[in-house]
């Protein structure tokens, strides 16, 4: 019964430490606005800025596994909790341009090592509990993104700061991630071998690292694009521009939040391409028909089909035989990511070149490439 009372607990704590993350990295989206007008940036300087945020969490995420292995998940998420809390509103004090990539990076640093290390948790925590329960992880990361891109912008709506709404919503974290953390399940838990460092990725380790790279570009491009899409293609008022991050956050937490149900009923390759399909077709839709109602409905779809993708390509990761799940999640994770540090940049000189329309209808366009490569692979 003990152990019994462990899983469940570590179960809370894990949902928990998800939605730490979700809530962090989600509350930058309508931070976007306020800081390219702040800085008065274009489209290709704001692209250059936002590759900070990826190259902090590519840098860190292969250490990261390292550490894990070395002093377990749950002392690294907390950690990488507090790195997040502390920099969320200093995104916003920057002064130029160097300053936001400056903070950008630390910032995404904490990312990285919260993610890695919650995903080895969540690896570890399903295992003991005995059935898939990866997605409902990620489904409360999806549902911090609804928390952080509207409560944000509720906030400031109320009439707070975007400074002070930025300390409030770090407060929530700190907060959630000192009560929580103490719940994880402990080092002991976890699979360890000796590791020397960090190894390149190669065979099914590589293929997941780049099918990852192109979700992450998708829901990167939601993150760091969306609320700009909206308030400069569709005429959004600046303080609810990030109701389109927040559709799409609330699709993916409600598949993610359903996920594990839909994987057992039709297996994970068709969750795969389905989904991947579903989401290219969401960005087409937001592209491409000129008015604000298909743009969210665009982003909902790309919610909807990406949810569960990510979580079948982890708990994949996660079970790699004589590979523990730290190790292999941080090399997977860091391919990911690459695909939110290229992400900004591309979309960003692509929209420059062309048009920011244009530049999503592309990321929509390998989303389908992913789809049938994956199918082919099957």
């Amino acid at each position: 019964m003990d152990q019994v009372l462990q899983i469940s607990a570590a179960r809370r704590a894990t949902l928990l430490i998800f939605l730490v993350c979700g809530i962090g990295l989600s509350s930058w989206a309508p931070m976007v606005p306020f800081a390219k007008i702040s800085l008065g940036l274009n489209d290709s300087d704001l692209g250059v800025v936002l590759l900070s945020l990826g190259a902090g969490a590519i840098f860190t995420m292969p250490l990261t596994g390292i550490l894990i292995n070395k002093f377990g998940s749950r002392r690294i998420a907390l950690i990488a909790a507090f790195i997040i809390a502390l920099l969320l509103p200093m995104l916003l004090m920057a002064k130029n341009s160097w300053q936001l990539a400056a903070a950008l990076f630390v910032f995404g640093a904490g990312i990285g090592c919260i993610d890695v290390s919650m995903n080895a948790q969540a690896v570890v925590v399903q295992e003991r509990h005995g059935s898939h329960i990866m997605s409902s992880f990620h489904g409360m990361f999806s549902l911090g993104g609804l928390i952080g891109s509207i409560g944000l912008g509720f906030l400031i709506k109320a009439g707070l700061s975007p400074t002070v709404a930025a300390v409030s919503i770090s407060a929530l974290l700190i907060l959630i991630a000192v009560t929580q953390s103490r719940y994880l399940l402990p080092h002991s838990e976890e699979a360890q071998i000796d590791s020397t460092g960090f190894q390149l990725p190669k065979g099914p380790v590589l293929y997941l690292g780049l099918m990852c790279f192109v979700l992450f570009l998708a829901e990167g491009s939601m993150l760091d694009w969306s609320a700009v899409f909206l308030q400069f293609s569709r005429n959004f008022d600046p303080s609810l521009s990030g109701v389109g991050y927040a559709a799409f956050s609330v699709a993916m937490a409600v598949m993610r939040l359903t996920g594990d149900k839909i994987i057992h009923r039709i297996g994970p390759a068709k969750v795969v391409f389905y989904g991947t399909m579903l989401a290219g077709s969401g960005f087409l839709l937001a592209v491409l028909v000129p008015s604000a109602l298909a743009a969210i409905a665009g982003f909902v779809l790309v919610g909807l089909g990406a949810a569960n993708v990510v979580p079948v390509f982890f708990t994949a990761a996660g079970s790699f035989p004589n590979i523990p799940p730290s190790i292999a999640l941080s090399a997977v994770t860091t391919l990911g990511y690459s695909g939110q540090l290229v992400g900004p940049a591309f979309i960003g000189f692509i929209a420059e070149i062309t048009s920011l329309s244009i530049a999503l209808g592309i990321v929509g366009a390998l989303l389908f490439i992913v789809a049938f490569t994956y199918r082919h692979r099957e």
